[in-house]
């Protein structure tokens, strides 16, 4: 894979309200713990890359920010306004109003999810068509601009069967984006890829933090949140445990947790 242009700057991240607000998010399923009252602001443009232990809470956080799990409390709002709203008058309206939220949030899971009876451009398209209703010419011609955007303009005709992980996921990729995400949310996106598909996918995401895409990563790759996010945040035990810039967080750790995780990972 060829990979994507890096621009001379990252934009600076705007002023403002953040794009994403948590105050006391709680996640108790039945009566463990999961996510135990946090705290987080997300800036306009910015990357945030969230590291820690296997079961800390990090899927968790980011399938609350969307709604894929119910939050037990606490508060989420995406650009200035509540993720959920406790004065709609039915059902019906309440779940409208989610999945208007959900347009503006972009997931991208550790498995791809892609459907395996449509093509690569079929399945970029879907979301154009069903929640956003456009004509499918423009969302052809939008879906066609997005999988050349992640370098997949050569496999808009292929099923995913006929594609490799790496491939795949970069088709994933663009469907999120095609929606105009205000945040995109990566959920460990290249933990099930072979160590070989891993870079052309990191390559991807590196490129829309160069681009100032408003991004939340849950990642694995050490050197990725080192190198390209703007802040790193060490989770544990359903806690943010620290919060800083990566070049502190990887060299300077504050808490012992921090760097007793560190030293492991870095065997």
């Amino acid at each position: 894979m060829t990979p994507l242009p890096v621009t001379a700057a990252k934009p600076a991240a705007a002023p403002g309200h953040p794009v994403l607000r948590l105050r006391g998010l709680v996640k108790t399923f039945k009566t463990h713990p999961v996510l135990c009252g946090i705290d987080l602001d997300v800036a306009r443009g910015s990357t945030v890359a969230i590291i820690g232990p296997s079961g800390s809470g990090k899927s968790t956080l980011l399938r609350c920010i969307n709604h894929l799990e119910k939050p037990t409390a606490g508060v989420i709002e995406i650009d200035g306004k509540p993720t959920e709203s406790h004065t709609s008058a039915s059902r019906r309206e309440r779940e409208r109003e989610l999945n208007a939220m959900r347009a503006t949030v972009g997931m991208v899971f550790q498995r791809f999810n892609l459907f395996s009876h449509r093509t690569a451009l079929a399945n970029v398209m879907e979301g154009l068509l069903v929640v956003k209703r456009l004509p499918r010419a423009e969302a052809r011609q939008a879906a066609l601009a997005m999988l050349d955007r992640v370098n997949m303009a050569h496999k808009v005709d292929a099923h995913p069967a006929q594609l490799s992980g790496g491939q795949q996921q970069r088709v994933a990729i663009a469907r999120a984006l095609v929606m105009q995400p205000s945040l995109m949310l990566f959920d460990e996106a290249t933990s099930a890829l072979d160590p070989e598909m891993v870079q052309e996918v990191l390559n991807v995401m590196r490129s829309l933090s160069e681009d100032g895409l408003t991004m939340l990563v849950v990642t694995h790759e050490m050197g990725f949140a080192r190198e390209v996010a703007d802040r790193a945040i060490f989770m544990d035990a359903g806690l943010v445990i620290e919060d800083d810039v990566p070049e502190r967080l990887f060299t300077r750790p504050q808490r012992e947790r921090t760097k007793a995780f560190l030293r492991n990972v870095r065997r």
